[in-house]
């Protein structure tokens, strides 16, 4: 899935059968609904899981919460703005999910 696809589907009622949990997540984040998000990514023991629980808390204002869900991850975050963090994201799992990146190769906010 390309990021064009995966914006467009997000007009849709419900995410993508083939989307990993991780981008179904962030779908639903993009929906505006942060609770069926979270609750996707709550227990996901995943780089990939934690780092979009991280975002998640982060923007939800929780940010002792998101520090310790991004040092889970192993990422810190460097994305001055919660829609380029979340770009980053959908890029780094896409191009995952595609199986051209290792899972945690993507420095979606690695901190330098």
């Amino acid at each position: 899935m390309t990021d064009e696809e995966f914006r467009a589907s997000i007009a849709g009622e419900y995410p993508p059968e083939e989307l990993p949990v991780p981008l179904s997540a962030l779908w639903w984040d993009a929906k505006g609904d942060w609770t069926q998000a979270h609750s996707l990514v709550d227990e996901l023991e995943t780089p990939h899981g934690m780092a979009v629980h991280a975002y998640l808390h982060r923007k939800q204002g929780a940010a002792s919460n998101a520090d310790y869900w991004y040092e889970r991850a192993g990422r810190g975050f460097h994305r001055a703005a919660l829609e380029e963090e979340w770009q980053a994201l959908v890029e780094g799992l896409l191009g995952s999910e595609q199986g051209t990146l290792e899972d945690g190769q993507k420095e979606y906010g690695r901190r330098k």
